[in-house]
Parts: structure tokens; sequence; C-alpha cells
């Protein structure tokens, strides 16, 4: 057994290796003849992307090509590795990856055109207006797709405890480490929100939105991991998805509650709107939540380990006196991240709960 000061030691000692790690990538790809760049470097960390970027060892800039999927509606499909796009110093089958770089190099007006986005392109490697879509297979679905495989390969570990060794048994392994968690979001967040009858039915939803959440922010702790739970269009995805069971979920008291409200006649024209209003800012709080707490500390930690080199900038000798004080800033903001990594998947999975209770209103007494 690892007595809490060991783990204590090991995870700060883990901490200030991931700050020494991520510290020497930036020294070697954020660094360019005009300077250090610390919103290139930050926002090209946290956004998605057509390939993986690993790490950087000297000049050799090791990353793992993902699959690139367009569909032209003149061209017609095309499917091909993002390798082709040689970073995006190349185009590929009437294609390129727009950088910032290639933008600055040919005056393209960059509100007209974004970095990190793939368009079609002419014989000469200029872009052209053609309508394209998109549906490649980026770093954040890569991410997600993993984060999927780890959560389903748990849970059957688990069922597989449950089946082995049975409920009159001490649980061990990881189904001592989860069954907590499970009993907990159990009768903690599902029981005490959705009606008693139903309650049941809506636990391995709400679970399911659980540990995928934490699987993705904690994933998203690790150097060089992609920043899923920090992309407004995951969160959204998941909002609708919480959107949409609630909705099943309704009935006509609920509906009856927002279109006729218990209020004097005249009322009724004001706040009814007011009620509408409220359905659906309900997913719209799960998704700009989720998103601005995930996003904001990783651009928190990015942002610290960024002032060495901005001070390194203007002298080496501030720049190397600044490296251990950037590493317990880091130490303290990784463990705050660790937390609010449960904390945020808790708080989606608690208000989809919540959110699903009030769907299923009562008719309510003459009194209330």
């Amino acid at each position: 057994m690892i007595s809490f000061s060991q783990f204590k030691y090991k995870l700060v000692a883990l901490i200030t290796v991931f700050s020494l790690t991520v510290s020497a990538a930036f020294a070697s790809g954020g660094e360019e003849k005009k300077g250090f760049n610390a919103k290139e470097v930050i926002l090209g960390h946290v956004k998605d992307a057509h390939d993986w970027h690993l790490m950087d060892i000297g000049d050799v800039h090791v990353t793992m090509p993902l699959p690139v999927i367009i569909y032209n509606p003149t061209r017609g499909l095309s499917a091909f590795s993002s390798s082709r796009f040689e970073h995006g110093h190349a185009a590929y089958d009437g294609y390129r990856l727009l950088t910032d770089h290639f933008i600055e190099e040919h005056h393209l007006n960059p509100k007209d055109y974004v970095t990190g986005t793939i368009v079609a392109v002419d014989a000469s490697g200029m872009p052209v207006k053609e309508k394209i879509y998109d549906l490649s297979v980026t770093k954040n679905i890569t991410s997600m797709l993993l984060a999927a495989v780890l959560l389903i390969i748990i849970m059957l570990n688990v069922a597989k405890s449950y089946r082995i060794r049975g409920h009159r048994q001490a649980p061990k392994g990881l189904q001592s480490l989860l069954e907590p968690v499970i009993i907990f979001i159990r009768d903690e967040v599902v029981r005490p929100n959705i009606l008693a009858k139903k309650a049941d039915n809506y636990v391995p939803f709400i679970l399911t939105i659980f540990f995928f959440i934490l699987i993705n922010n904690l994933l998203g702790l690790l150097p060089g991991s992609a920043n899923v739970t920090g992309n407004i269009a995951v969160t959204f995805a998941l909002a609708l998805i919480s959107f949409v069971v609630m909705m099943a979920s309704t009935n006509r008291h609920f509906w009856g509650h927002i279109f006729n409200p218990p209020v004097p006649g005249g009322v009724k024209v004001i706040l009814a709107p007011v009620e509408l209003i409220g359905v659906i800012t309900k997913p719209v709080s799960l998704m700009v939540r989720l998103f601005a707490n995930i996003l904001a500390g990783h651009i928190i930690i990015l942002s610290i380990i960024s002032l060495v080199f901005i001070f390194g900038s203007l002298n080496p000798i501030a720049g190397y006196g600044f490296l251990p004080i950037t590493i317990v800033f880091n130490i303290v903001m990784m463990m705050l991240e660790l937390l609010v990594a449960f904390i945020q998947a808790f708080i989606f999975a608690n208000l989809t709960a919540v959110f699903i209770g009030q769907a299923m209103e009562h008719q309510h007494d003459g009194h209330h």
C-alpha cells in the first residue's frame, strides 16, 4: 500500500516533470527567429487540429497524421492522410490547410480565412470560393474515440468483476474504486432529482455523461493531449444530448406550466415567453460552464509556462530565474485542474439530472 505522503510526493514529482516537458516543447516549437509568440503557441495548443502534435525533438516535429475526409459538391469525396499537407506547406488533391504564415504571405483577409481550416485551391495553390464539407477525423474526435474506448473497457472490467465475484464478496481493483462513485451518482444525484418510479432508468445515461466528461477532462491534463471539453463544439453536442433527453421526458403538466403559468391573466403574457426562454437557456448554461472552466484552466497553465520564454527573450538569466516560480505555480494549477476535472463532470451530470427531474413535473395541488 502507498501512503498518502508517498502519493503526494509522487504527484508533485509527476507535475514537475510535466512542467519541464511542456517547457521543453515550448522552447523547441514556439520560438522562431522573430521571437516567442505566446498567443500563437497557446492557441495552437488549445485549438483542434487535423494532425496530433506529440512533441518536438530538435527541429523535428513528431506528429501523428489523421484522416482527412472532404466532400465537395463539385469534385465529390476525397480521403487522404493529413501528412499530405506537410504541416500547411503544400496543397494536395485541390485542397490546402491554412496557416498563419500562408495567410500573411499571400495577404489574405483573416476574416474570410480561418487558420487551421481546409479550403479548396486552384492549380496555383490559391484558395477559391468553393463550398466544401470537412468530415475529417480531427485531434478532438480521435481523443473522444479514445475516451469512449477507455470507458467501455473500464465498465466491462467492472461488470466482469460483478459477474465473477457477485454482490456478496468485497469488491477489488477497479470495482472497489468505481463502485462508491456509481452508488453516489445513483443515490445522491439521480434518485433525489428524478421521479422515484423512473429514476433508475436514467442512471446509465447520467453515469455515461459523468464518466465520459471525466475521462476527457483527465486526458486533457496529459502532455500533448487534446483540449476536448475545452472546445465549445464538443460541449454543445453534450448539452444537446442532455436537452433531447430532457425534452423526451416532459409531460403535459410541464408544458402547461410553461404556456399557462399559475399567475394572473395579464402576467401570463409576459411570463410564458420568459419560461420558454428558460427551457432553452438550461442546455446553454451546461455548454458554456464546462467549456469556459476547462479552457480557462488550460490557458492559465500555458500562460504561466509562457512567462519563462517571455522573460527569457528579454534576458536569458531572467528566464532561468523564473523557471522555479513557473514550476511551483504549475504544480498548484495542475492540482487545481485535477479537482476541477472531477467537479465539472459532477456539475454537468447533476444539473442534467435536475433538468430531467424538472421536466417530469407533477400536477400541483390547488394550494400550491
